[in-house]
Order: structure tokens, then sequence, then C-alpha cells
């Protein structure tokens, strides 16, 4: 049989033989004296069986080593490995779609969408604020933290704003700080407000917010967060953060 032959003959490609080739999987036939390879049953016969493990999913470094017969895994721990693999992606196939069964049962996404179903709850709970720029700002750091913070980080993080948002009152202070924030929109560092709003922005801070330790004052993060502020903002953040302990 010429190449085309074999691969037509077991249903793959020409590249796909050639790679096998390639890869000492399907050897090498003799060849005729014109230099064309001549393919035999055996050859087919070891192609089939590639081809039947590669559309399990094996590997073709395990199939190298299924095909070797004095080396390597057998094909009973290959296999087993296989079906190990595809239940823990089956498994994370199902959280994935709870999460999603999650969102969309929720109805209308957040902007930040998606995000996780605690923290969409926390958005839902302060959406009275939604007309706040700064309120919104806030969000998108949210769900910026939350998907980059390792998983404790994200805990403390979603249990000390739920304790902001978890009373009337709180948001209200919060409501309150937003508005002074939103004020200082087109205001210098040196605006009069900016102490005023740093005050109100720091007694809305709950216990266990912040970390333990903070960044440095030149840290690549703070200068980039202060940044996406106006001047007058980026003040009253900072001056809060100083307020509360915290090297700016």
């Amino acid at each position: 049989m010429r190449i085309g032959e074999l691969a037509e003959t077991v249903g793959v490609t020409t590249r796909a033989v050639r790679h096998y080739h390639h890869l000492g999987l399907l050897p090498e036939p003799d060849r005729l004296s014109n230099g064309y390879r001549d393919y035999t049953l055996r050859h087919a016969v070891a192609l089939a069986r590639i081809r039947r493990l590669t559309e399990l999913g094996v590997g073709l470094a395990e199939v190298r080593d299924v095909l070797a017969d004095d080396a390597g895994k057998d094909l009973v721990e290959v296999l087993t490995e296989l079906d190990e693999d595809l239940a823990r992606q089956e498994e994370a196939l199902r959280e994935r779609r709870a999460r999603l069964r999650v969102l969309l049962e929720a109805g209308e996404l957040s902007a930040e969408g998606p995000v996780s179903p605690e923290l969409a709850a926390l958005f839902a709970r302060t959406s009275g604020l939604a007309d706040s720029p700064m309120a919104a700002k806030d969000r998108e750091v949210l769900a910026l933290i939350e998907t980059a913070a390792p998983p404790q980080t994200r805990e403390r993080l979603l249990a000390a704003v739920g304790a902001v948002a978890g009373s009337p009152e709180t948001i209200a202070r919060a409501g309150e700080a937003y508005a002074l924030l939103d004020g200082l929109v087109d205001a210098e560092a040196d605006d009069p407000r900016v102490e005023a709003a740093a005050h109100r922005l720091a007694a809305c801070v709950p216990p266990g917010l912040l970390p333990e330790a903070s960044p440095e004052p030149d840290s690549t993060f703070l200068r980039a967060f202060y940044a996406d502020f106006p001047p007058g903002q980026a003040a009253a953040i900072r001056r809060a953060l100083e307020i509360l302990g915290v090297r700016t």
C-alpha cells in the first residue's frame, strides 16, 4: 500500500501518518525500488491501534508507552490515569455549570460580571448605590481582588465588605462617603473638602477589610490604583488610609 492508501484504509490523514513516523510511533516501511514506501497489513493494524488510543484521549507520549513491548506503562495503567483525569474534568465542568446556573437564575448581571455568587449577592444588596461613579469603581476593584487574590483573602474580603452591606444604616453611611468622593471628581488634591471625605470614608471601612501587611507605598499596584482617580479623589483615599494607619 502507498501512504495515501494506508491513511484512507485506517481513516486518518497522510500528515498524521508522517507525524507518527516522526515520533517513532509507527515504524517506517521498506521502500520499493522506485523509492515509494510499501506499507503492509501490519502497518495498518498498528495505525488503527494508534487511532483508537488517541480517540480515547490518550496522549501521544502515553501511546508510545502502550506500544512499547519492553518498557513504559501498560495499557491498563494508562487508561486508568486517563479515566481519573476525565473524572476530574467532569467535576470541574459540573462546578462551572453550577456557577453558570446561579448567574443565569439571578437574572440581570452586574456590569462587573460575571463574579462569584457571593459577590453578586453583595452587589445586589448595595444596588441603591448604583448611581455613584465611585461605588462603581469600588465594585470593579472588588471584582479584581476576588479574581486575583488567594482564597483566604477573598473570604476575608467578602466577610468584611458584607458587614458594610449588612444593614440599611451602614449602606446609607457608605452612600454618604461615596457622595462626598463623587463631589471631588474635578477637585485638586489640596481641595478643603478632601479631609471631610477622607474621614467619612475611613469611618465606613470595616475591621478586617484592610490587609494586616500593607503594600509598600511605592508599589506598582498602589501607583496604578491612585492613578485611576482624579487628584482630589486620590488624595481623599490616601488620607483615609493614613487615618486608618496604613502607609501610603
